[in-house]
């Protein structure tokens, strides 16, 4: 089965199809995971893009679904070099994409294009399953809407409030695509979770009485989350507020600060964070969009910043009690790394 991989500015590559036959567009993004991409698969913060892998070979461990970070998978379609057909005991990559009717392409330069993303940055992209016509694919990825004029949340925000009972600080959590390991670092501190679609009112928040308001991750733009920013900027001063991802996004937005779209981002579980004190710390990320510190107002302290580029990895209002870190301490990119650092500051802060 063949397939074509069209991209904005005329380019496109051909190479194997796998999944099932169909079409998409999107942002084409690169994650330089080396493991872990059934957990990169089902991450809401990849709706409505196009994901490549730069580690050559995946599959090579099949499919691990107790990791995943959603129930189904969430990118429009992969882009790899080369799909492992005899791993382990569990199903292949490929038996999974064509059960789910997913759509794939392998075979191709992933090298390649990732050393073009960092040069030109990110691009649209069409991925085209069961065709070889790199012309349409083309004319599919011009068509393809900003990642900046698409609205995601909606589609990966859970649709009504529910519970997860715990003995310990009520949490309210507003949904922009919670990671399911998000909620495991919170139950496993044994808080008292309710979880709100991102949608929520302030009233909604208040309702359940919390102890503090998180804010998760997700897809797009945060500007565009703007029922979001006003319920957490109604919550400023009245409830501890912590973030992660877009949670950082949102939480400095609602501060009156400022975002931007970053060139190609950075996904993968190798980026170098430096703390204030001067320590590093080695993260997972999945983010297209950073805080501007400039913007920040006075009494925010920015807490991380990235070794590679310099951007905002994190920031702190002491007074406003609000602490957010852009990284995912939840994904665990060695044995804890800065879950510990991070959640249990978290719940320290709460008394």
């Amino acid at each position: 089965m063949k397939a074509v991989l069209g991209l904005e500015d005329g380019q496109f590559v051909v190479g194997d199809g796998f999944g099932v036959e169909g079409e998409c567009s999107g942002e084409l993004v690169f994650n330089t995971l080396m493991t872990g991409y059934m957990e990169a698969l089902s991450d809401p913060s990849y709706f409505g893009q196009i994901l490549m892998f730069t580690f050559p070979t995946i599959g090579n461990y099949g499919v691990d679904v107790q990791n995943m970070q959603s129930q189904s998978t969430k990118v429009l379609g992969a882009v790899c070099r080369e799909i492992c057909d005899v791993p382990d005991s569990r199903p292949t990559i490929r038996e999974y994409f064509e059960q789910k009717k997913l759509l794939g392409i392998a075979g191709v330069d992933t090298r390649s294009l990732t050393i073009k993303t960092r040069v030109h940055g990110t691009m649209r992209a069409a991925l085209v399953v069961g065709s070889d016509d790199g012309t349409y694919a083309v004319k599919l990825a011009q068509k393809s809407p900003s990642i900046s004029d698409c609205v995601p949340i909606p589609e990966v925000s859970c649709k009504a409030p529910y519970r997860i009972p715990g003995k310990g600080k009520r949490v309210a959590i507003i949904d922009l695509g919670l990671k399911t390991n998000i909620l495991t670092s919170l139950t496993r501190r044994k808080g008292d979770l309710y979880i709100f679609p991102h949608d929520a009112s302030y009233d909604d928040i208040f309702g359940c009485e919390p102890d503090c308001l998180f804010i998760t991750n997700g897809p797009g733009d945060p500007k565009v989350a703007t029922k979001t920013i006003a319920t957490v900027k109604k919550c400023i001063g009245e409830l501890p507020i912590f973030g992660i991802c877009m949670g950082n996004q949102i939480s400095a937005l609602a501060l009156g600060g400022d975002t931007y779209k970053m060139k190609f981002g950075h996904r993968g579980a190798n980026q170098p964070v430096r703390y204030h004190d001067g320590r590093i710390f080695i993260t997972t990320q999945n983010h297209g969009f950073a805080v501007d510190a400039d913007s920040l107002p006075e009494g925010c302290a920015v807490t991380f910043v990235n070794a590679n580029d310099g951007s905002v990895e994190g920031f702190e209002n002491q007074d406003l009690r609000i602490n957010c870190v852009q990284f995912h301490p939840e994904a665990h990119a060695g044995p804890q790394d800065t879950e510990c650092h991070y959640f249990d500051g978290v719940f320290r802060r709460l008394g």
